[in-house]
């Protein structure tokens, strides 16, 4: 079976038709979901997918675009989250340099607190980078016990070398099918025990759905492209990307 470890269904996209986006993908062979929760609001919405349906986990955190939102409260929030069975990671998380929605200092500080209750949780973490390389991979080498996922990887040879060189897990989405991707070498240099699938719908939809609203029953697509580019059948890639998943994120992922 495949493995979704990254999918935002907690979105306005998915809210006129949710079943049948879920049976849709039971159906393509995904056996189980992560659905994010990158801000308080969707987190609940995620846990409360999760408490429903045992092929459903949560995550549960705060965007870098939503970090001027954080506060004390928040933070204990987080940890109150990261203790729920439900909760197989914190995140989504990081830096976007590229929107700048918060400012970078304000970025950076949310971003190593929240690793820091990752770390304390024994949970790992999902991590978003945009344009912000140097600074994401200084604050990994900084907390060198996290453990992590660099969610829709498209960064450049800095983050790469630093994610390898930590034992981190690199996640690819439909990007990897793009008529413009740039990274297969990315694709080929992340060890089989540390390679990852996601959708990340209800973006990025690969080929040949691109224009179309993604969802996880899309994510074969982009698996059957990581076995191309590894020279590996498919088979291989869905069985090792499921061992990882559930190795990385628990117990509820057997289920």
């Amino acid at each position: 079976m495949l493995i979704d470890t990254h999918c935002h269904l907690a979105a306005d996209a998915f809210a006129a038709d949710l079943d049948a986006v879920l049976e849709r993908a039971w159906a393509a062979g995904v056996g189980h979901l992560v659905v994010i929760g990158e801000q308080p609001e969707t987190a609940e919405q995620a846990v409360a997918l999760a408490g429903r349906d045992s092929r459903i986990s949560a995550t549960a955190g705060l965007h870098p675009h939503e970090a001027s939102r954080w506060t004390a409260d928040l933070a204990e929030w987080l940890r109150r989250q990261l203790a729920d069975p439900r909760v197989v990671a914190a995140g989504e998380m990081g830096l976007d340099y590229h929107y700048d929605h918060a400012p970078r200092d304000v970025q950076r500080a949310v971003f190593e607190a929240q690793l820091a209750l990752a770390v304390a949780a024994g949970k790992p973490a999902v991590i978003h980078a945009r344009d912000a390389d140097a600074d994401v991979a200084a604050i990994l080498r900084n907390q060198p016990t996290a453990s992590v996922i660099l969610h829709s990887f498209s960064s450049g040879p800095e983050l790469l070398r630093t994610g390898l060189d930590l034992g981190h897990y690199l996640s690819f989405s439909g990007m990897v099918t793009f008529r413009n991707w740039r990274l297969d070498e990315a694709i080929r240099a992340t060890p089989a025990d540390r390679l990852l699938l996601e959708s990340d719908a209800p973006y990025l939809a690969p080929v040949p759905e691109r224009g179309k609203r993604n969802e996880p029953a899309f994510v074969r697509f982009t698996a059957e492209r990581i076995a191309v580019v590894r020279g590996e059948a498919l088979e291989s890639i869905t069985t090792q990307t499921t061992a990882n998943a559930r190795r990385l994120f628990g117990n509820r992922l057997e289920h």
